[in-house]
């Protein structure tokens, strides 16, 4: 009588990638990782793809600015827009009017679909069938006729539509008057437990913000042990779920003790820091400085699936508006001699020159 061996292996068949590729919003990466977008093109290509599934994103504040509302903006804005269930805490009193300010995706510059000649539509069908034999993992798919980007890029001075707001994919927490966060932490284990993470396939994605956590307004703003398990817990739930939690928090609020056991429990870490007003030794040694609104640090990139480093071209990057609308990422450049201006995240080969050439160039 022989037994029969079953030949086991490590390695397994990757079956969401096919099925999840039809789910608006949603990115492949290297080792099977799957990217959400954080609602910031720069900041996308900054993170190596955007936010990983499964992972807890916090930033930390800067007491002078509030900086930081951006990054949440943006990021809540980019799931509703692809109807990403999205669970907001905010300590304000009724969070839901937060939704008013988020921003609403800018409308294209020019649709010359209808003005083309036919040479070009011809160029363009050509171009569009050899696409298929390049390597680029960009994926938007058409969704009831309308067309999904990965990542929109955001009208801060026009409101989101009220279609997106409307509907019972929006969860809304007040923090403000909770004695302690086992309320928090029931809602948002329960949100969880609609994205259940399956190998096989992801029908659905969703999203957590947390605005401002251990602010003063909170009762247990005090209580540090007890945050720092809910934040413990809130990773684990997140991990094992197909979902991004955002958290937000003032580092000058705990002690320091605390704040580097947070930073510790953060996959990917973000900081946030206001551009001091009329500071004329940076003024000279920074490009553009008078159209920065901030500073943007990432001091920790998420990698759920690799051991391999993230090495990038800066971490330190400055936040400025394009039209006085549109939020930007920019390398810090040093002030040239022939006055240049810096370029966005990713156009420049360098972080460290000027975006135009000169005979000193390198």
């Amino acid at each position: 009588m022989s037994a029969t061996k079953t030949r086991t292996s490590s390695f397994s068949r990757n079956f969401a990638s096919a099925n999840s590729s039809q789910i608006p919003g949603l990115k492949h990466g290297p080792n099977g990782t799957v990217f959400i977008s954080s609602g910031i093109p720069d900041l996308d290509k900054i993170l190596g793809g955007g936010f990983s599934l499964g992972s807890l994103v916090m930033v930390m504040e800067d007491a002078e600015a509030p900086h930081h509302m951006l990054l949440l903006r943006n990021f809540m804005s980019q799931g509703l827009v692809h109807n990403q269930p999205l669970l907001y805490a905010s300590p304000s009193k009724d969070p839901r009017q937060f939704l008013g300010t988020l921003p609403s995706p800018a409308v294209p510059k020019d649709d010359k679909s209808s003005h083309r000649d036919p040479d070009q539509e011809k160029g363009l069908r050509i171009a569009w069938q050899y696409k298929k034999y390049f390597g680029e993992n960009q994926h938007s798919s058409d969704s009831q006729g309308g067309k999904h980007e990965f990542c929109n890029e955001f009208d801060l001075r026009k409101p989101l539509e009220r279609q997106f707001l409307s509907g019972k994919h929006i969860d809304c927490i007040s923090i403000q008057d909770s004695p302690n966060l086992v309320t928090l932490n029931d809602r948002c284990a329960t949100f969880l437990s609609r994205f259940p993470r399956s190998d096989r396939s992801i029908s659905s994605v969703g999203r957590i913000a947390i605005q401002s956590f251990c602010a003063p307004q909170c009762e247990f703003s005090n209580m540090e042990w007890d945050m720092l398990s809910f934040v413990r817990s809130l990773k684990g739930m997140v991990r094992s779920s197909n979902a991004v939690a955002v958290v937000t928090f003032p580092p000058n609020l705990l002690s320091p003790s605390s704040c580097k056991r947070w930073q510790h429990m953060a996959d990917t870490l973000l900081s946030v820091k206001a551009i001091p007003d009329e500071d004329k030794e940076l003024e000279k040694l920074l490009t553009g400085y008078q159209d920065m609104v901030g500073l943007l640090n990432v001091q920790k990139v998420a990698r759920l699936n690799t051991q391999v480093p993230v090495i990038l071209e800066a971490t330190t990057l400055s936040i400025k508006l394009k039209k006085r609308r549109f939020m930007v990422l920019e390398c810090l450049n040093q002030a040239p001699i022939d006055g240049s201006s810096g370029s966005s995240y990713g156009t420049t080969g360098s972080c460290s020159v000027s975006s135009k050439s000169g005979t000193l160039d390198f």
